[in-house]
């Protein structure tokens, strides 16, 4: 018998060991039946099976069967607990512990560290105090991991263990420096690194300043640390690769990082996970291409979700690749890989940028049944910004209102919503309630708040602001927030101040001050001033086709036909192409695409003569067609064929095509590439008036949501 026991404790502890779950269910079963005496040993070692396999249900049901509980068996669940990040679960076991040890504050302590609970983190560690319980290094390391965004507990926390000896411990030195370096106190990190010496520090104390050296954009210093470390005869580990290229990444140097994915596949760590991570994340950053990316994910035999979220990230960083990244979700799925908040996040703005409304609410059911907690900041944040971009304001309201707590980011996401749909009230009163609540704005903030401003016409409200930031919250204006400040005076026809803002502002004006103000130009009719404007975006860049196109335009307005012909033929001779308007809906999972004069979608002739119906009616409504937008010359061309040129551009298309094939009542969005024109926008006011539809159009710039015959614009945009 006692040879049975000793062999069935061996067997369990390899089951452990190798993650054996069917041979330990099979054991347990065995144990259950009273094959063994019930032992409290024995019973402790089924609960750390099922957590190591993460069976979480059957580890507290192995717990709940155990007759004699110890403190290790309550340490085997509450480990479990904390790994599930689920530290509410282990702070109601922790509470019922007899007796917690060390073991139990420590792996609580990690639980809060994990999900940054600063204040339960530290809340424990002074219970720890008060019981005279000695802490250890694992108990500091948490802690300082569980404060790690909060510079003046840092420091804190780094003097106590300075005072009572534990930076004689490696881990927290290595916190320590981790979360200096993250928080951008290099100097602090440098200190700490130093004050270790070569007999303290390990390979992660090496890889850690790396990193803090490629999160200052520093890769000349990474380089010399890494070949110090290499000289001294340390491994280089997939760690040390790994934190090499975020230096490399991070200081946009595509030549060392070659070098270093060389040095990497002759060792043969490109194949790891982590390593490629770091590659596909150097390649997409540093003027590499995602050609070069998807190679280096060919070469990993098994990549892990870092891997994937690192391919969907790229992707979702290039507008112009945001297809792609959601086929690299579903690989990602196909592949038996479950999206966490990064992919989702990652993916949601890629159907922002597509403007893509059913995939976005595709993805918002899948976070939902992929268990994504509901208080995942993050990925409420990316939903508020996709619903905001895609016209579904209202829902991305209820995401922020269904949020148990905000952040900034949340804030900030849904008053650039309200300032893109043109509702600055709402966005004013969001930031009020911001600052009653001591929650701190950031530089982002601002540009939503001047945004929100410009596009409802608060002249002093928006200089207000723009003084508050800097007064009140000491934060230096950017060049975003003087183009803010540009474009919320030209709106209003300040054009004369918005010229001198440009040319006292501390930057050299760039392509969207000038822009900003050439396109006011052309509202408010101001020739002279929009020749200048258009001459400072020709020198910035002159294969840019927006001032040629806006000269040409107002030179129509103005009936100057051969200044219209001389800024055409130069456009000619250049090179340079006029962006097509185009416009699109998404109907049935499926986007339909159209441009002025185009009749290739196979509709256009129901869609044409609905238009012809639709401009009867509301001419008998009062609409009168604003010919100045049919940009043709005026001499040599009827009203009729203008009024046709104007009944085809592509917004009116769109909407057309939205009323025939949707039911009624159904509310239409329409995207459009550039800013609707003059006559468009009048027109809409009428058809939703006729249609009794809510119909959404987003330009360019803004957001313009037409129902009852009013826009949400006030008609000043």
């Amino acid at each position: 018998m006692v040879h049975f026991q000793n062999s069935f404790r061996n067997l369990l502890k390899n089951c452990i060991l190798n993650r054996d779950l069917s041979t330990g269910k099979c054991l347990h079963a065995l144990y259950l039946k009273h094959l063994l005496a019930p032992t409290t040993y024995l019973s402790n070692h089924f609960i750390l099976l099922y957590s190591k396999c993460g069976r979480l249900t059957a580890a507290r049901r192995a717990f709940d069967q155990t007759l004699e509980p110890n403190v290790f068996s309550y340490n085997a669940l509450l480990d479990a607990y904390a790994k599930r990040s689920l530290p509410e679960h282990a702070r109601q076991l922790f509470d019922e512990i007899p007796h917690p040890d060390l073991v139990s504050y420590n792996t609580l302590i990690s639980a809060y560290a994990d999900c940054g609970s600063a204040a339960a983190a530290l809340g424990l560690f002074e219970e720890m105090r008060e019981r005279l319980i000695d802490a250890d290094g694992f108990t500091v390391s948490g802690v300082i991991t569980a404060c790690c965004n909060e510079v003046a507990l840092l420091r804190q926390l780094h003097s106590l263990a300075v005072f009572c000896g534990y930076d004689s411990y490696v881990s927290v030195n290595n916190s320590l420096l981790t979360f200096y370096g993250k928080n951008g106190l290099l100097e602090e990190a440098k200190e700490v690194f130093v004050a270790m010496g070569g007999h303290v520090r390990d390979e992660v104390s090496w890889n850690s300043m790396i990193v803090a050296y490629g999160q200052h954009k520093d890769g000349a210093k990474a380089m010399e640390l890494f070949r110090d470390m290499v000289h001294r005869g340390i491994e280089v580990d997939m760690f040390t690769v790994a934190s090499m290229l975020t230096a490399f990444t991070s200081r946009n140097d595509l030549s060392w990082g070659l070098q270093l994915h060389g040095k990497s596949i002759k060792t043969g760590l490109h194949c790891n996970s982590h390593v490629g991570s770091g590659l596909i994340d150097m390649y997409s950053k540093c003027g590499g291409t995602m050609l070069d990316s998807n190679k280096v994910l060919q070469e990993i035999p098994a990549p892990d979700s870092v891997v994937w979220n690192t391919m969907i990230s790229c992707y979702s960083r290039d507008d112009e690749l945001s297809e792609e990244a959601l086929h690299c979700l579903k690989q990602m799925q196909l592949s038996g890989h479950k999206p966490d908040d990064c992919t989702f996040s990652c993916a949601l703005s890629s159907c922002s940028t597509l403007s893509s409304p059913s995939t976005g609410k595709q993805l918002h059911a899948l976070a939902i049944k992929t268990d994504i907690p509901s208080n995942r900041i993050q990925v409420n944040n990316a939903l508020i910004a996709m619903y905001s971009r895609c016209g579904s304001l209202d829902y991305a309201r209820q995401v922020f209102d269904r949020m148990p707590q905000h952040n900034i980011v949340s804030l900030n996401s849904i008053i650039s919503g309200y300032a893109q749909h043109g509702k600055g009230s709402e966005a004013l009163l969001l930031f009020n309630q911001m600052i009653r609540v001591k929650m701190v704005p950031t530089s982002i903030t601002f540009i939503a708040l001047l945004s929100a401003c410009a596009h409802t016409g608060q002249v002093e409200e928006g200089r207000r602001y723009f003084n508050r930031m800097i007064n009140e919250f000491g934060i230096e204006p950017e060049a975003e927030h003087f183009s803010c400040m540009i474009d919320l005076l030209s709106r209003a026809g300040k054009l004369g101040e918005a010229k001198r803002l440009i040319e006292t502002m501390p930057f050299t004006p760039g392509m969207a001050a000038w822009a900003t103000l050439l396109g006011a130009c052309r509202k408010h009719g101001k020739m002279e001033l929009a020749e200048i404007a258009a001459n400072e975006l020709l020198q910035l860049e002159p294969t840019n086709a927006t001032p040629y196109v806006v000269l040409a335009n107002m030179y129509t307005d103005f009936g100057k036909w051969e200044d219209v012909a001389r800024v055409r033929k130069l456009m000619r001779d250049r090179g340079i192409k006029k962006l097509p308007g185009c416009s699109w809906l998404e109907l049935h999972n499926r986007v339909h695409v159209f441009v002025a004069e185009d009749n290739s979608h196979p509709m256009m002739k129901e869609i044409h003569d609905y238009l012809d119906w639709m401009v009867l009616k509301i001419k008998h409504a009062g609409y009168v067609p604003d010919l100045r937008f049919a940009l043709v010359k005026g001499d040599e061309t009827g009203e009729g064929e203008k009024e046709t040129r104007l009944r085809h551009h592509s917004e009116k298309l769109a909407v057309a095509f939205g009323l025939l094939s949707t039911t009624d009542g159904a509310p239409i969005v329409v995207m459009k590439n550039l800013r609707i024109c003059g006559d468009c926008h009048n027109a809409m006011k009428y058809i939703s008036q006729i249609s009794c539809r809510k119909i959404t159009v987003r330009d360019a710039n803004r957001f313009h949501c037409f129902e009852r015959g009013n826009c949400s614009c006030g008609d000043y945009w």
